[in-house]
């Protein structure tokens, strides 16, 4: 028992430095929602009735079957022909049947667990995860007040806010990418960086031999484990973007197969636009999309059957006026719906977005993140992606969008938990009801003063106040107050704990990978 509790508390440091743990003492710069693991109990959206779901799966063979998909990766061409697949030059055309028998092979649900296992991820099932803001090159904010090149410094920072809010349940790639650091060792100091600041589930970029590698072995140091203890259950994963249409470049299906021969986990989320790089139908465009990812699962099932696999979803429509890409549309919704019952129809956990073409956060950002985060609760998501911080269409990273759209999570995490729906006796409140009868109110019985406290969400960047009363307190839109609370969260931010051995092994392996010279910078 002592021991127990020992290790408890232990597990209690490792949760998350000053900012994490001062939010739940109640005396952090802000209050926020505890970690949890949100689980949607809602059923999901389906727009497509079962000959919908048919008519796009069937779609989706034909095309494997007749069309095939372009693989420019060696090594799984070659894969391809020893499982009897039909191969001719760079183009794979493979039966549904085969196509099915490795899809059945994947996990419906299974875990990843990064070095803190107290953030340990479920993977599939009722669960819903979201990720900060991954990959822009650019960055935002109130101080700079324009487009700059993302930096280290930047990237830092949006990793100490992925760290600090407890709705965000794992760190993606670059949350920015830092330009002010050369292609070849840009890997090896924002993977150090991001192990360093947080303890959560971390993504990797799955771009050819140097870096996947590099990768897993800095997860591997980071988390303190041997060989044998990294591949036994999923540490990490990458996900990777086919080049649609129709096509597998080298890099990545290289990484993607060097991790699951580890045990580590793959996300495949073709990158279709409707009208661009897909049909301008949605149902054509959500078959393409469904495609490409299928293909690539089912290679990874043929070398490593079980391997744990997920199925992404990125599917927009473009501006058929200007060309650019729209996101938080209707289109963008239904799409995402309907990749939701492709994925529960294939038994495979899904990856969506949370998405907008807005170039600054305001309002426009909100209502199309909001759109988009909102379809992934509604399509039974497993892993939300770009959850926070994403702006013009993933070209821009912005600490203050990335608080705003923290409050957006928070609100959906209280909007999942049974206590809101609960109809048991207490919550019926028959005495309370009696009490009060026709002509009181509920401010003071103890009914409500045992329940004030946590009865309803408390926001964190939101203002209740009537205009008056904000007037007085100063007029601060939103923007301004996302601003002044991500300073105040770096400002007072302190690493998560880590194994000091663990740590200088780490800075060593960065040290003589960067004297060996990185990884190369053409693909």
């Amino acid at each position: 028992m002592a021991n127990d509790l020992a290790e408890a508390g232990a597990r209690r440091k490792r949760s998350g430095g000053r900012a994490g743990n001062a939010a739940r003492r109640g005396t952090a710069v802000m209050e926020q929602m505890p970690w949890r693991i949100p689980l949607n109990h809602d059923r999901p959206t389906e727009p497509l009735p079962p000959e919908g779901v048919e008519a796009i799966h069937d779609g989706a063979m034909r095309i494997l079957e007749e069309i095939g998909i372009e693989f420019l990766n060696e090594e799984a061409l070659g894969l391809f022909r020893e499982a009897g697949c039909r191969v001719e030059g760079t183009n794979v055309r493979m039966g549904r049947d085969w196509v099915m028998e490795m899809v059945r092979r994947a996990p419906h649900e299974f875990t990843i667990t990064p070095r803190n296992p107290d953030r340990t991820l479920p993977i599939g099932g009722k669960a819903i995860l979201f990720g900060n803001v991954s990959s822009p090159p650019n960055y935002w904010d109130m101080e700079t007040g324009r487009k700059v090149p993302g930096t280290r410094a930047h990237c830092a920072n949006l990793f100490r806010l992925t760290q600090h809010f407890n709705c965000i349940h794992f760190a993606g790639g670059y949350p920015v990418e830092p330009v002010d650091i050369h292609a070849s060792v840009r890997h090896l100091d924002v993977l150090f960086d991001k192990l360093m600041i947080t303890d959560k589930v971390a993504h990797a970029y799955a771009l050819g031999k140097e870096r996947i590698e590099d990768a897993m072995e800095m997860v591997r140091i980071a988390g303190n484990l041997s060989e044998e203890e990294f591949r036994a259950t999923p540490r990490m994963y990458t996900n990777i973007n086919s080049t649609s249409p129709l096509k597998h470049d080298q890099p990545m299906i290289d990484g993607c197969l060097r991790m699951i021969r580890r045990g580590q986990a793959v996300v495949v989320t073709p990158f279709t636009l409707a009208g661009a790089m897909a049909p301008v139908t949605m149902a054509g465009a959500v078959a393409l999309s469904i495609a490409e990812a299928l293909s690539a699962i089912a290679l990874f099932q043929w070398v490593a059957p079980g391997c744990p696999c997920v199925i992404g979803t990125f599917t927009s429509n473009v501006d058929m006026k200007s060309g650019a890409p729209a996101f938080g549309t209707p289109e963008y919704m239904r799409a995402t719906q309907m990749t939701g019952q492709m994925a529960r129809f294939y038994g495979l956990p899904m990856r969506a977005s949370g998405v907008c073409a807005a170039n600054v956060p305001d309002g426009q950002a909100m209502w199309e993140t909001s759109n988009s985060l909102w379809s992934a609760v509604q399509s039974g998501t497993n892993m939300v992606y770009h959850a926070a911080g994403w702006l013009e269409g993933g070209l821009i990273a912005s600490p203050e969008k990335f608080v705003m759209d923290c409050e957006v999570l928070q609100m959906i995490q209280r909007y999942m938990e049974p206590a809101v729906w609960d109809t048991g006796p207490d919550s019926i409140a028959l005495e309370a009801i009696r009490e009060v009868g026709a002509g009181g109110h509920y401010f003071g019985i103890p009914h409500t003063q045992d329940r004030y406290a946590t009865a309803f969400y408390q926001p964190i960047v939101s203002d209740w106040r009537n205009y008056e009363a904000w007037e007085i307190a100063g007029g601060v839109w939103t923007q301004e107050r996302a601003h002044r609370l991500f300073k105040e969260i770096v400002g007072s931010f302190e690493e998560p704990p880590m194994d000091a051995g663990a740590r200088e092994a780490l800075a060593d392996f960065v040290a003589r990978r960067k004297r060996e010279g990185g990884a190369p910078t053409d693909f």
